[in-house]
């Protein structure tokens, strides 16, 4: 990347920011276009409370680049938290050029400082093979857990 990514949690001025992300994302990876008023209300919420969730912005030159948010699971069996990986996106101009990974280290960095975290998982659909390929170079490997889930 020959410009400067800077890496660092978002905070509640950055609402528009991930709100737009988000639905870029959702609407790329999984053809799904969100409720703006939903997802902006859902960001707001995350943003004012640390405990739901928070986020990592990269920007270069100002310009905000890519993101990913984390939420938290606790482990019994392993007397930590598990930190989840959701809403990744990178503006199609940033990609390919470190972005992601670059905020992948410094979740990892910020997991190993913060000293009671056990692991860092996230899912993916499974058609989304170049994303898979990223993760697995950052030391990811596939779980032997399948995905169960209801909405309501």
């Amino acid at each position: 990347m020959e410009k400067a990514l800077e890496i660092r949690v978002a905070e509640a001025s950055d609402t528009a920011t991930i709100a737009e992300f988000n639905a870029a994302m959702a609407l790329e990876s999984e053809g799904v276009a969100l409720d703006m008023d939903v997802l902006t209300a859902g960001v707001q919420a995350a943003l004012a409370d640390s405990s739901r969730a928070f986020y990592l912005l990269g920007n270069v030159a100002g310009d905000p680049a890519g993101q990913l948010m984390v939420t938290y699971e606790w482990s019994d069996w392993r007397n930590g938290w598990i930190w989840w990986v959701q809403s990744v996106y990178v503006k199609p101009e940033f990609r390919r050029q470190g972005v992601y990974r670059r905020l992948y280290r410094r979740l990892e960095a910020m997991a190993a400082k913060q000293g009671d975290v056990r692991g860092i998982r996230l899912y993916v659909m499974r058609e989304n093979i170049g994303a898979k390929r990223t993760y697995e170079s950052l030391g990811m490997h596939h779980s032997e857990y399948d995905l169960y889930e209801t909405d309501f």
